[in-house]
């Protein structure tokens, strides 16, 4: 079922809002990490291990966003605002460490629900050819939670507590949850004997361009969370614990993801969805090589943290774009286990993460650049099922 094209820009619009939200309470963890550590009590790497449970869970995602393609695309948006509601309560209503772990890794298990089940519900509407431009459009999210999101969540933590952002981002979630309850339409999903949660994922699990396109985003995210992961604490003992600083890293990236995603929303459909990925996983992996070498200036540090950043971004977009055609029949378990890889690169990057980073901030950035390296090799193996590209 198609929606009218006002009706479509509208739910695009609420999608994106949506993303916004669940993606300020997902991405808030890593600027103000050792704010969030102080306040558990806990040291930062213990927390940053604690991510690694988060990570770990988000490797179940498959399982619930599968309801898209089994169910309802609208049961999926529902379930990944509950989710995230329902973390972002627990940690706001009775912060500890185990409530901490929980709830943040229930607001990534919305983040793996919801972002799937909205990209196959505009592969659904948009054609392949123009597709990237409308899915650059929702992940606008990402930067808008740096650019906007954070620094509310600063003023939050300055002006009240820790625990702040929490309650506020649960009372949001409240009321997004019945604005897409009442606005957005439930289409009809064809019911059959193929079409069931085992029968989808047994079918990506054995075709091999599906896993080398899911092995190549474990491995480019796990590049990247190394670096994302201890950015904060690299800038900490850099330049010192200063809210000024985190802020303004976290101001650059989504700036630079904001430009990442304007980039791929004029480019990404005309160049074409793989080579924009050959291009920026290169880009990417030359801004891990250098970026140990910017931290003389906290102007060099952020200038080095936002090529990272687009470049990963653009990197993103492409390859949730390619993913969405890979396997057509079984959109949103595709793109649900490709955020699924997602999760178990960031995992492995949270975990290995802290020991680099006690060798040094230049042993997680060269780590990075092996596994992009091994990354675009396997890009070589994935295949997508249309016409419109090869390449």
């Amino acid at each position: 079922m198609s929606v009218k094209p006002l009706k479509l820009k509208f739910d695009i619009f609420l999608f994106t809002l949506t993303r916004t939200a669940i993606n300020t309470s997902y991405r808030m963890v890593y600027p103000f990490l050792p704010v969030f550590a102080r306040g558990l009590g806990v040291e930062p790497t213990s927390l940053a291990l604690a991510f690694s449970i988060r990570s770990f869970l988000g490797v179940f995602s498959p399982f619930l966003a599968t309801v898209a393609d089994t169910h309802d695309r609208k049961t999926g948006f529902l379930l990944g605002i509950g989710l995230f509601t329902a973390g972002s309560g627990l940690v706001g209503l009775y912060p500890s460490l185990l409530t901490f772990v929980l709830g943040t890794s229930l607001v990534s298990l919305g983040n793996g629900v919801f972002i799937p089940s909205v990209s196959a519900y505009l592969g659904d509407q948009v054609p392949y050819a123009r597709r990237g431009r409308v899915l650059a459009i929702t992940e606008l999210s990402w930067a808008l939670a740096f650019i906007g999101g954070i620094p509310i969540v600063r003023r939050l933590i300055e002006s009240f507590s820790w625990v702040t952002p929490f309650i506020v981002l649960t009372l949001i979630g409240v009321v997004l949850f019945i604005v897409v309850l009442v606005s957005v339409s439930r289409e009809t999903i064809s019911k059959s004997a193929e079409n069931t949660i085992w029968r989808n994922l047994g079918r990506i699990m054995t075709a091999w361009p599906a896993l080398a396109g899911l092995l190549t985003g474990v491995l480019f995210t796990f590049a990247n969370e190394l670096v994302n992961l201890v950015f904060g604490l690299w800038i900490e003992d850099g330049f010192g614990l200063d809210f000024n600083a985190l802020t303004a890293a976290s101001i650059v990236i989504g700036v630079s993801e904001l430009g990442g995603e304007a980039f791929s929303g004029l480019w990404l459909d005309a160049v074409g969805k793989r080579k924009m990925i050959w291009i920026f996983l290169g880009l990417n992996t030359l801004a891990a090589a250098i970026l140990p070498f910017t931290g003389e200036s906290l102007g060099l540090a952020m200038g080095g943290l936002g090529f990272f950043y687009i470049t990963f971004e653009i990197l993103i977009v492409s390859a949730l774009t390619m993913m969405s055609e890979v396997m057509p029949s079984a959109r949103a378990t595709m793109l649900s286990a490709t955020l699924a890889g997602f999760s178990i690169g960031r995992m492995l990057g949270d975990l290995v993460g802290p020991s680099l980073f006690g060798i040094g901030f230049w042993a997680s950035c060269l780590a990075a650049v092996g596994l992009n390296l091994v990354a675009a090799g396997l890009l070589t193996q994935v295949r997508v099922h249309t016409g419109e590209e090869a390449g």
